[in-house]
This record gives C-alpha cells, structure tokens and sequence, in this order.
C-alpha cells in the first residue's frame, strides 16, 4: 500500500457514487477482525454482507488460492477444468443429488439464470396453447440489480429510473399460501422466492408455508425456485437454509458465501429441467475458473473438517437467545428480533442507519437492512467471546440512542 495515501479523495475524485462515500477505508483483516487505515480494530458481524463465511484470511483458503495462483487461473468454460467439476459434484450432493450446477459471478447472475429457466421451462408448459412467463414473487423481496433482478424486487429505490422492467412478475404476502395460491395461475412458470429474505429485513419463511408452497408448485406445475443467495451456504445451521423445512425446490441460487471472499455464483438445476438448457442457451466468462473454484472448494472442505455448521447451530441459538434477552430488557429500543442462526435481523425503534454508525464508532460493523432493522451477519466462525462483545457494543449504542430520543423529546 502506498504511504500516506488519500483514499477518501481518490473514490470521490474516481469511483463512481452509487454507494455514496464509504466511510472507512479497510486495509487488514484476520478472523473475525478488520482494521482500517488509521489502525483502529473492528469487531466485523456484516461479513462483507454474509460472504466471508469462514472469517478474514482463513490459511486453509489462503493457501488453497496461493497454491491454484501459481498453477493455472483461467482457460474458459470450452474447456474442462478438474476444480469446477469436483465443486459442481459437491453442490450437488449437497442439494440432494439429482441435478446439475452452472457457475457464475454473483448472486445477481444466480437469479437471473433461475429467471431464464423459468421463461424455457414456460415455453415447454405452454407449447402451442401460448405464452407462460409469469413469475410470481414476495412482496418485500430483493433477487438483485439486473433488470430480471429488479422486475422481481418490487421497491422503488430498485426499480426507479429504469421503466419499462421485464413483464410477467406479480407479489404476493410472504408465508400467507393464499396469497400465492391466488397469484398462481395457467400463464405461471414459476413461484421465486427467498427462503429468507435478506435486504427486505430478515424475514424467514415459516416451515409450513414453504412445505406448502412446495405442494402447490407441484399440483399446479409452476416450477419452486429459491433465492438461497444470502441465507445458503450454512450460515442458518444447515447447508440450505430450506432444509428447515424439509422440501426440496427445483433449483436453487446462490452466491456470497460460496467462495467466503471470491466472487462466485452458481445454480442448481434439478435433472427433471436441466436439459432446458443447451448450449448456446446461457454462458459466462469467468465462471467457475479454476481458481475460483480452487476457493470454493477449499471454503466447503473447511466447514466440513472444523464442523462449522455444528458451530452456526449451537453458537446461532445462543446468538439469538441473547437477542431476545435484550429485546425483553429494552423493549421500548427493539421492537423484534428475527432470523436463524447467523442471519439475524433486529428491527428498532429508532433509526437504523444512525445506530449503525454509532457501533462502528464504538467498534463493530453490522450492516442495515429494511424496515428499520440492523443485522447480525458474523462470519461463520464467531464463537460466543465474540457475540457477547457484539452485543455488549450493540447494547450500549442502543440505551445512548434511547437516550438521545429521550431528551430531544423533552426538549
């Protein structure tokens, strides 16, 4: 890194403002730890927005993309490659074997692929009878930023600016089976949704409105697609997060925590609507690039060797639990707490984003979310020295906030 250099003036001067100036410039992290350019220490529970699943600088993933930098970082999808093969295996097994997996760059091109899944899987329910594209979508969801992303987000701050969307969506109340079973209709391909919302404030399917929506998907012959993009890759004390509820959809996205820092995406199509896809249908560039996949690997072999799900499970309870003791201490401060294992939303009652500078002040990084909700996103391997810390911090911001609102109240 270069002496004394200006960071702050370089993104206002370079980097474009879509996400305002950020505040801090990171240069170091370790476990659960950043540090910034001025040597403070942060306590990190957003986790690069739940992607580093097993902390900063894991020496398992370090040395498995040292080790994969030196022998071949590229060649393109025409050809094989060892790494995507043996990744693509894992996921499937994961997912229940079955199907098959593309890769991808993100979240965002995660769903879009499911997007163009539905539209052939609509062609091949409608055949000569007609057009089948609807989608039908959860109201407050967040599938990402391309223009299938966003025509199934129904927000403004989304989609403002960028009419006409892709046609075909409708929204229907999330974990009311009704309301979906209202929307679903001849022209539906596809029912798309996260199995816990993330941006739109954590806001998890019920176990039986999902075992439901599976069984409608299944009388009605739409296709189940869930967004696993936030909530998968064991952050919720499973490797899926829909395995709380026991179904089986029939295609997954996912992303963030895949690669626990690199950029990777895939899906998982089961085999009965695979061979929708055929060449020339749907391709990437940089997906699934042995070095990518090097990554990926070596963050799914290192959950399993150091039992990282047994931690979500046990340590995302206590998480949870402390939360709620919390919550019944202050409840005039915390209005909900919601979420599983380490997917955990707490909505306020005061401002959300203000409450969020004040723990990074104090020294803890939590992200916002919708609906006036800070998250707990910890890396995966946080244990509960660290989660007594975060909260610790989060406590003593929330009774200075309660405070302050106090006193300009009565001012």
């Amino acid at each position: 890194m270069t002496a004394n250099i200006d960071t702050e003036q370089l993104y206002k001067d370079n980097v474009l403002g879509n996400y305002g100036l950020p505040p801090i410039s990171f240069v170091r992290g370790r476990g659960v730890h950043l540090w910034d350019d001025q040597g403070n220490q942060y306590l990190d529970f957003c986790s690069g927005l739940a992607v580093t699943t097993l902390g900063h600088c894991h020496p398992a993933l370090t040395a498995a993309i040292q080790k994969q930098a030196e022998t071949l970082l590229h060649v393109s999808n025409l050809y094989r490659n060892e790494k995507q093969a043996l990744l693509a295996r894992k996921l499937n097994d994961k997912a229940g074997g079955n199907g098959k997996v593309f890769f991808c760059n993100s979240g965002a091109e995660a769903n879009e692929g499911l997007l163009k899944l539905s539209r052939l899987y609509g062609q091949r329910k409608a055949g000569a009878e007609g057009k089948c594209i609807k989608v039908v979508c959860a109201e407050k969801a967040f599938h990402g930023r391309t223009f299938g992303g966003m025509s199934a987000t129904p927000k403004p701050k989304v989609q403002n600016g960028f009419h006409p969307l892709v046609p075909g969506f409708v929204f229907a109340e999330l974990n009311n089976l009704e309301s979906f079973a209202n929307a679903v209709d001849d022209e539906t391909s596809a029912v798309f949704i996260e199995t816990i919302q993330g941006e739109g404030g954590i806001h998890p399917c019920e176990v039986e409105f999902l075992q439901g929506l599976r069984k409608l998907c299944d009388e009605k012959g739409v296709l189940l697609l869930l967004d696993e993009v936030q909530c998968g890759i064991a952050r919720t004390g499973v490797f899926f997060a829909f395995e709380h509820a026991g179904v089986k959809p029939d295609a997954i996205g996912m992303a963030k925590g895949l690669g626990s820092g690199v950029p990777v995406g895939a899906i998982w199509i089961h085999d009965e609507f695979a061979d929708l896809f055929t060449p020339g249908t749907h391709a990437t560039t940089f997906g699934g690039t042995p070095l990518i996949c090097a990554a990926a690997l070596a963050t799914l072999e290192t959950i399993e060797k150091e039992n990282i799900i047994e931690n979500v499970k046990l340590n995302g309870e206590y998480l949870i639990n402390a939360l709620d003791s919390l919550q019944n201490e202050m409840p005039e401060s915390i209005v909900e707490v919601r979420g599983r294992g380490y997917l955990v939303g707490i909505q306020i009652s005061g401002d959300n984003l203000a409450l969020v500078k004040a723990c990074r002040d104090k020294g803890l990084i939590v992200p916002p979310a919708e609906g006036n909700v800070v998250r707990f996103l910890p890396p995966l391997i946080a244990t509960k020295t660290e989660i007594d810390a975060a909260i610790a911090i989060f406590k003593e911001c929330l009774q200075e906030q309660m405070a302050q609102m106090k006193a300009e109240a009565t001012a």
